[in-house]
């Protein structure tokens, strides 16, 4: 039994047969191909699947398609203007807060998310922020060095 829904992602509109039962992440991925989002735990422990849902970090993989109706939602591939990459982006290259980059589309929408209402933010605070998510290559001090970048160039446009 699947149901008709409207999600407007990355500011455009789509429409899309699912089983009610289907996360966002899988939608993402699956079905519209926004495959920047990851699939990790599929549990909600460690933030690779993280979109923006109306401005607020949430867990892809825990929230149903069909509860993101009439929202707002923002992947990894709505960050950027076309060749131009968001200030984010630009920091976590620039620092080194990408490796093997599994954890980054995750790590950037946290950090996309707790910058909009966080510009000017201490470390405690960018380390609260980010704790539910989870890297095996940087050690996070580059992470944490890139949302400070990130916050003073956000700051000063």
């Amino acid at each position: 039994m699947k149901q008709m829904i409207e999600l407007r992602i990355n500011g455009q509109i789509y429409g899309i047969e699912i089983k009610p039962w289907r996360t966002l992440l899988e939608v993402l991925r699956e079905q519209v191909g926004l495959i920047g989002t990851k699939k990790s735990c599929d549990e909600g422990h460690c933030g690779a699947c993280t979109v923006m849902v109306d401005g607020q970090a949430v867990n892809s993989c825990l929230m149903l398609a069909i509860e993101a109706q009439g929202k707002n939602i923002i992947t990894i591939e709505g960050l950027s203007i076309g060749a131009e990459l968001h200030p984010i982006q630009e920091a976590f290259m620039t620092h080194g807060a990408v490796q093997c980059g599994f954890c980054t589309p995750g790590m950037i929408m946290a950090t996309k998310a707790f910058l909009d209402h966080h510009p000017n933010p201490s470390e405690e605070e960018i380390k609260k922020a980010l704790a539910g998510h989870l890297c095996r290559c940087t050690g996070y001090v580059q992470i944490i060095e890139a949302v400070k970048a990130a916050a003073d160039k956000m700051r000063s446009t």
